[in-house]
């Protein structure tokens, strides 16, 4: 049967940069472990599971380059290897601890393979899982796509030089790290405003994507809505996402998340255990922390954690199947009532945090295994498509301004500037402005070698000092010291190298820690912030 729609799914990879080589033991390192684990080995191994059975995944990934810096970093590689192994120890205490209880026994087998699927995996690659995605995309199995350098929220950044350096450095990152030049750009945050469709296009970027007002506030010229691909006046392609299929999969309140059959996140053996049993598990400083190992469902018991119910795999299984039927069945019903109106197919353009599969939503890498395979099995009229295959089969887009926007709450900048964190801004731009001013300053001079280091872990230090997971993180204050103190830091030792660069007084001792801590972006030039000249 042809298809008589497209689908687009786009998967977001990010995490702010987490290196602390001097502690054997980091609490927010543990967000780069429990990614790996829960979300991404899970996702690949679907990927290559479809691929290696002829049915082709056909899903864009945005795989930020901060994460692309700590898969390749070989110090965190020993670390989620002791973490690993560390939890499988845990695993096998907890196998004898629930032998005589066969409710908690079969999620304790699930973990057991969970972890063991992840050291298979990461043994397999000898710890680097950029290999394993390079391959899917030469196979034409699926599109990787890059973000902003640090993830930072470019419209909120005022210097065009700190734009222009965001994209420079990703697309030079990307081509590093795959090999090829990068043709999408995820914006992050769905953070849009018209003048970045210019620095976008001279970085090479082929397409972008918005959130779904971006498009619908220029309807006149967007009859298709969020369901056409558009161009900006610069022929930079654009795909806006669509807020129906995005809210069935990422809302815990209002779609399948939040069904009582799921793992509960927030109870945990961490919380729950013994103390001296957990105690060899937890960090340095012996506070109580998430291990990662969840026994209880989602219930349906409102908030109380005490009245969840044990987790039951094969009941939650059966949901996947169901949520992957009704997911596709309202896809069927979108198209036909988009079809029906207007005589030509639709693109659903379903774009998500790839974190929310397996790490939020413990079942989520399986529910999306099940919805590509059920469209082969069930031979629907739907068809999965990467961003650029879709452009470079369809008609020329149509022209559109799109508006100002972004995918935070309440659709604009309010979560990255609040009373919240507002504070931030007058660090970050500081040291931004003192870096482009320093990079004009020495642009054309022959420097030393030490003062050509220390200008570029400058530009290190701004370009991590401007990531919008600092702002976010005190929004929500979730582990909002640490945020501050990040932002705080990078942003002051970007003003400590300048000065001492300008000063001819680089300590070297000091560069060298921070050259090892911060080693994101081997190849990076100071140069990146210089300004354009202008005869």
């Amino acid at each position: 049967m042809s298809s008589r729609a497209s689908l687009m799914f786009v998967l977001h990879a990010h995490l702010p940069y987490v290196n602390h080589p001097q502690d054997s033991s980091f609490l927010e390192e543990n967000w780069f472990f429990e990614a790996v684990v829960e979300t991404y080995v899970p996702i690949i191994s679907a990927l290559e599971r479809l691929s290696a059975e002829g049915i082709r995944p056909g899903v864009a990934v945005s795989i930020s380059p901060t994460l692309g810096a700590m898969l390749e970093n070989e110090a965190l590689e020993a670390k989620l290897q002791e973490y690993i192994e560390s939890r499988l120890e845990l695993i096998e205490k907890e196998l004898d601890r629930a032998q005589h209880d066969p409710a908690l026994l079969k999620t304790v087998k699930l973990y057991q393979k969970l972890y063991s699927d992840a050291a298979a995996l990461m043994h397999k690659y000898s710890g680097d899982l950029i290999t394993p995605l390079k391959a899917l995309q030469h196979a034409g199995q699926i599109e990787i796509i890059t973000t902003a350098a640090t993830h930072a929220v470019l419209p909120l950044l005022t210097r065009p030089e700190a734009v222009r350096a965001q994209l420079a450095v990703a697309a030079e990152d990307y081509l590093d790290r795959f090999n090829r030049k990068p043709a999408g750009f995820w914006l992050p945050e769905c953070a849009y405003e018209p003048r970045l469709n210019s620095y976008l296009k001279l970085s090479g970027f082929s397409y972008i994507f918005t959130e779904s007002h971006a498009v619908e506030l220029a309807a006149a010229t967007a009859p298709n809505g969020v369901y056409s691909p558009y161009r900006t006046s610069n022929g930079l392609g654009l795909f806006a996402r669509d807020a129906a299929s995005s809210r069935e999969v990422w809302s815990a309140k209002f779609g399948y998340p939040g069904d009582p059959a799921y793992r509960e996140f927030y109870r945990d053996l961490g919380y729950d255990g013994d103390y001296e049993y957990v105690r060899p598990y937890l960090g340095a400083d012996g506070a109580r922390r998430p291990l990662g190992l969840k026994y209880h469902r989602i219930t349906g018991a409102g908030p109380d954690l005490s009245a969840k119910q044990y987790y039951d795999p094969e009941a939650a299984l059966a949901r996947v199947e169901a949520h992957a039927s009704d997911f596709l069945a309202r896809r069927m019903k979108q198209t036909e009532e988009f079809y029906s109106g207007r005589g030509t197919r639709p693109l659903i353009v379903s774009c998500y945090d790839a974190e929310l599969f397996g790490h939020w939503w413990f079942e989520g890498p399986a529910f999306l295994e099940a919805v590509i395979r059920k469209i082969r099995a069930e031979r629907l009229p739907l068809q999965f498509v990467t961003p650029s295959e879709y452009l470079n089969s369809c008609q020329e887009p149509q022209e559109i301004s799109p508006g100002i926007s972004s995918w935070g709450e309440n659709g604009y900048f309010d979560p990255w500037v609040n009373e919240t964190n507002d504070f931030i801004y007058p660090a970050v731009y500081s040291a931004t402005d003192k870096m482009i001013e320093t990079a004009n300053r020495f642009r054309n001079q022959d420097l030393n070698s030490l003062s050509t280091r220390a200008l570029n872990q400058a530009a290190r230090e701004t370009l991590l000092a401007q990531s919008s997971d600092w702002a976010f993180l005190l929004y929500i204050g979730s582990h909002a010291e640490y945020a501050k103190g990040r932002l705080e830091d990078h942003a002051a030792n970007a003003l400590k190298l300048l000065s001492e660069v300008i000063e001819k007084r680089v300590d070297e001792q000091d560069l060298a820690r921070l050259e090892q801590q911060n080693s994101l972006f081997p190849r990076l030039d100071f140069k990146v912030f210089s300004s354009v000249s202008k005869f």
